[in-house]
Protein backbone atom coordinates (compact mmCIF):
# COMPACT_ATOMS: atom_id res chain seq x y z
CA UNK A 1 0.00 0.00 0.00
CA UNK A 2 1.01 3.45 -0.80
CA UNK A 3 -0.76 6.30 1.21
CA UNK A 4 -1.16 10.07 -0.22
CA UNK A 5 -1.35 13.34 1.33
CA UNK A 6 -1.32 16.20 -0.75
CA UNK A 7 -0.96 19.81 1.01
CA UNK A 8 -0.48 23.15 -0.66
CA UNK A 9 -3.91 23.77 -1.37
CA UNK A 10 -5.59 27.62 -1.18
CA UNK A 11 -7.43 30.53 -2.38
CA UNK A 12 -5.66 32.33 -5.11
CA UNK A 13 -6.28 35.53 -7.03
CA UNK A 14 -5.89 35.39 -11.33
CA UNK A 15 -2.33 35.26 -12.25
CA UNK A 16 -1.40 33.99 -8.58
CA UNK A 17 0.93 31.03 -7.89
CA UNK A 18 0.51 28.13 -5.42
CA UNK A 19 2.59 25.05 -5.54
CA UNK A 20 0.90 21.95 -4.38
CA UNK A 21 3.16 18.64 -2.67
CA UNK A 22 2.05 15.36 -2.16
CA UNK A 23 3.61 13.09 0.81
CA UNK A 24 4.57 9.64 0.24
CA UNK A 25 4.66 6.12 2.24
CA UNK A 26 4.80 2.79 2.31
CA UNK A 27 6.52 1.95 -0.11
CA UNK A 28 9.89 2.75 -2.45
CA UNK A 29 8.68 5.72 -3.31
CA UNK A 30 11.42 5.91 -6.68
CA UNK A 31 9.40 2.74 -7.07
CA UNK A 32 6.45 4.98 -8.29
CA UNK A 33 5.68 7.70 -11.72
CA UNK A 34 2.85 9.92 -9.93
CA UNK A 35 0.30 12.05 -11.58
CA UNK A 36 -1.52 15.11 -10.16
CA UNK A 37 -5.32 14.92 -11.64
CA UNK A 38 -7.87 18.09 -10.47
CA UNK A 39 -11.51 18.00 -10.64
CA UNK A 40 -14.14 21.06 -10.63
CA UNK A 41 -17.06 20.82 -9.23
CA UNK A 42 -20.29 18.88 -11.38
CA UNK A 43 -17.20 17.62 -14.08
CA UNK A 44 -15.31 14.83 -14.49
CA UNK A 45 -11.83 14.01 -12.91
CA UNK A 46 -8.61 15.13 -15.51
CA UNK A 47 -5.55 14.95 -16.31
CA UNK A 48 -2.73 17.66 -15.30
CA UNK A 49 0.52 16.52 -15.58
CA UNK A 50 2.72 13.13 -14.15
CA UNK A 51 6.52 12.59 -13.98
CA UNK A 52 8.52 9.26 -13.95
CA UNK A 53 10.29 7.70 -11.29
CA UNK A 54 13.37 9.57 -11.43
CA UNK A 55 11.64 12.86 -12.58
CA UNK A 56 13.58 12.71 -15.95
CA UNK A 57 10.14 12.10 -18.02
CA UNK A 58 7.64 14.41 -17.61
CA UNK A 59 4.02 15.04 -19.05
CA UNK A 60 1.27 17.62 -19.03
CA UNK A 61 -2.02 18.25 -20.41
CA UNK A 62 -2.16 21.13 -23.16
CA UNK A 63 -3.83 24.06 -21.05
CA UNK A 64 -1.08 23.85 -18.36
CA UNK A 65 2.01 23.94 -20.51
CA UNK A 66 4.52 26.51 -19.48
CA UNK A 67 2.23 27.28 -16.45
CA UNK A 68 2.42 24.26 -14.01
CA UNK A 69 6.06 22.38 -13.40
CA UNK A 70 5.84 18.75 -11.92
CA UNK A 71 8.61 17.67 -9.78
CA UNK A 72 9.89 15.09 -7.39
CA UNK A 73 12.32 14.81 -4.23
CA UNK A 74 12.90 10.74 -4.13
CA UNK A 75 14.33 11.34 -0.56
CA UNK A 76 11.88 13.55 0.77
CA UNK A 77 9.04 10.68 -0.97
CA UNK A 78 7.61 13.87 -1.80
CA UNK A 79 6.34 15.28 -5.72
CA UNK A 80 5.75 18.85 -6.00
CA UNK A 81 2.89 20.78 -8.15
CA UNK A 82 4.02 24.14 -9.14
CA UNK A 83 1.50 26.33 -10.56
CA UNK A 84 1.82 29.69 -11.65
CA UNK A 85 -0.08 32.58 -13.74
CA UNK A 86 -3.77 30.33 -12.16
CA UNK A 87 -6.67 31.02 -14.06
CA UNK A 88 -9.98 30.67 -12.38
CA UNK A 89 -10.26 27.26 -14.94
CA UNK A 90 -8.21 26.04 -12.76
CA UNK A 91 -10.15 25.54 -9.49
CA UNK A 92 -10.64 21.96 -8.48
CA UNK A 93 -9.83 19.46 -6.26
CA UNK A 94 -6.30 18.29 -6.84
CA UNK A 95 -5.62 14.34 -6.43
CA UNK A 96 -1.92 13.03 -6.45
CA UNK A 97 -2.30 9.45 -7.88
CA UNK A 98 0.86 6.59 -7.61
CA UNK A 99 1.45 4.06 -10.75
CA UNK A 100 4.15 1.44 -10.12
CA UNK A 101 6.90 1.14 -12.99
CA UNK A 102 6.89 3.37 -15.23
CA UNK A 103 10.50 4.17 -17.16
CA UNK A 104 8.90 7.41 -19.07
CA UNK A 105 5.33 8.66 -18.82
CA UNK A 106 3.38 9.86 -21.99
CA UNK A 107 -0.15 10.20 -23.11
CA UNK A 108 -1.15 6.57 -21.30
CA UNK A 109 -0.84 8.03 -17.86
CA UNK A 110 -3.03 10.89 -18.24
CA UNK A 111 -5.65 7.84 -17.88
CA UNK A 112 -7.08 7.97 -13.92
CA UNK A 113 -7.71 4.47 -14.73
CA UNK A 114 -3.88 3.87 -14.89
CA UNK A 115 -3.00 4.62 -11.25
CA UNK A 116 -3.04 2.17 -8.39
CA UNK A 117 -2.89 4.75 -5.43
CA UNK A 118 -4.51 8.48 -4.94
CA UNK A 119 -4.61 11.06 -2.36
CA UNK A 120 -7.48 12.54 -0.90
CA UNK A 121 -7.21 15.97 -2.31
CA UNK A 122 -6.56 19.83 -1.93
CA UNK A 123 -8.68 22.06 -3.26
CA UNK A 124 -7.41 25.04 -4.93
CA UNK A 125 -9.47 27.96 -5.77
CA UNK A 126 -8.88 30.89 -8.16
CA UNK A 127 -10.59 33.84 -7.87
CA UNK A 128 -11.32 36.03 -10.86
Amino acid sequence: QVQLVESGGGLVQTGGSLRLSCAASGRTFSDYAMGWFRQAPGKEREFVAAINWSGGSTYYRDSVKGRFTISRVNAKNTVYLQMNSLKPDDTGAYYCAAVLNRGSVSQRDSSAEEYDYWGQGTQVTVSS
